[in-house]
């Protein structure tokens, strides 16, 4: 069990030299704050090892978006964690909100507001050989002002040959990219057959990573354009290369996220909502960590989902993908700033989705039980008429 091992942990000694890299005042004053220009880059922790990253303290009142945290392991040229500042510790579309499970956590005065003062934590162990080299990146168009901590050990012996390393990656579908989205969730129209390669390709892609090492989780947030249930799609996990089925296929968004019947406004240690639309107007980040059974690769990894049964949902979509492998990995980089705005809603209910915050148009393959379904959707809302 992994509080078990946590505790276990404590009793036995370890030769290691724990210390910090802060935002503390160097002049003895209590300016606390590291500011950051638009445009401007500083780097939080050049850490030379063996060593390992314990924990991670941010606060800050904005930037959830904007700003970006890279890391890098090793001296390497590619960041293995690329990600909006938010969205990293499982928070998305710029909403904060107080929630807690083993990896993350976030403490706030202001839940389920957009923006404002948050505390972010992270607790996943971040290994390293040689370097660990930890950035911030202000993208956005305002000065932003951030308080951290960074706590670290470093050994005497080399880390063992089995150790690997820690990623994280973000990705966005503005809209997605969903072949019928005037078609009700759970209705005939929707239940189309979706397998083999159809699916592979319509999917809303969480992760692809090439290299050796084990899957640990995700985060997605969804904005709710239809406003009815957004999670019915099955996730599906291919290992080591294209097969059908899928070495891994659920049967629902929720039922992934280890709910059911729906999901409830729940932030558990392993999994469950930090935002929940009931509380947002629409608006839902939902979490699962694979803590105790970690999806192991050889080669590589694919982690897809469902936007809607059949990919048919046009919402909105992002997601943060965590994973330890072997290095060097497969490079990826991060959609601009203004494709990653949140999309607003105004007064009236109406969703206002900017087109430079639109992604590019994900793949999407349109086959003929599509083409009749649509027109059989079409069908009857004339004959309501």
């Amino acid at each position: 069990m992994i509080r078990q091992g946590l505790l276990e942990s404590l009793i036995h000694y370890k030769k290691a030299k724990t210390l910090r890299a802060s935002s503390w005042d160097v002049s003895g004053r209590n300016g606390d704050a590291w500011g950051f220009q638009p445009g401007e880059t500083k780097v939080l922790a050049d850490i030379k090892g063996p060593g390992c990253i314990k924990h991670i303290w941010m606060t800050q009142g904005q930037g959830y978006r904007d700003v970006l945290i890279r890391m890098y392991w090793d001296d390497e040229e590619n960041p293995s964690v690329l990600c909006p500042l938010g969205d990293f510790f499982g928070l998305g579309n710029e909403i904060v909100n107080s929630y807690q499970c083993y990896l993350f956590s976030a403490s706030t005065w202001g839940n389920n507001k957009r923006g404002g003062g948050c505390a972010l934590n992270c607790y996943a162990s971040m290994p390293f050989r040689k370097s660990a080299r930890i950035e911030l990146v202000n993208e956005g168009d305002k000065p932003h002002g951030q308080y951290f901590y960074i706590d670290y050990e470093l050994y005497d012996e080399p880390l063992a040959d089995d150790v690997i390393y820690f990623h994280a990656q973000f990705r966005r579908e503005n809209p997605c990219n969903g072949w019928g989205h005037e078609i009700t969730v759970n209705t005939p129209e929707a239940n189309i057959v979706n397998k083999e390669r159809l699916a592979w390709t319509n999917n809303y892609l969480i992760l692809s990573a090439e290299g050796k090492g084990h899957y640990i989780g995700c985060n997605i947030s969804v904005t709710n354009f239809q406003g009815t249930w957004w999670g019915e799609g099955d996730d599906m996990i291919w290992v080591d290369g294209y097969k059908w089925p899928p070495d891994l296929h659920g049967t629902g968004s929720e039922d992934y996220f280890n709910h059911a019947w729906g999901m409830q406004a729940n932030a558990f240690m392993r999994n469950g909502s930090s935002i929940h639309e009931s509380n947002t107007n629409g608006y839902q980040t939902s979490y699962v960590h694979h803590l105790e059974n970690p999806i192991r690769f050889e080669k590589e990894i694919r982690v897809t989902i469902e936007h809607g049964h059949g990919n048919h949902l046009s919402n909105e979509m992002s997601s943060v993908a965590y994973w330890y492998q072997t290095e060097p990995h497969k490079p990826f980089g991060i959609v601009p700033v203004q494709q990653r705005k949140p999309v607003l809603r105004a007064e009236d209910g109406t969703w206002i989705i900017e087109e430079s915050a639109k992604t590019p148009p994900a793949p999407l393959e349109i086959n003929d039980e599509m083409r009749k379904m649509k027109e059989q959707w079409k069908a009857k809302q004339q004959e309501k008429k």
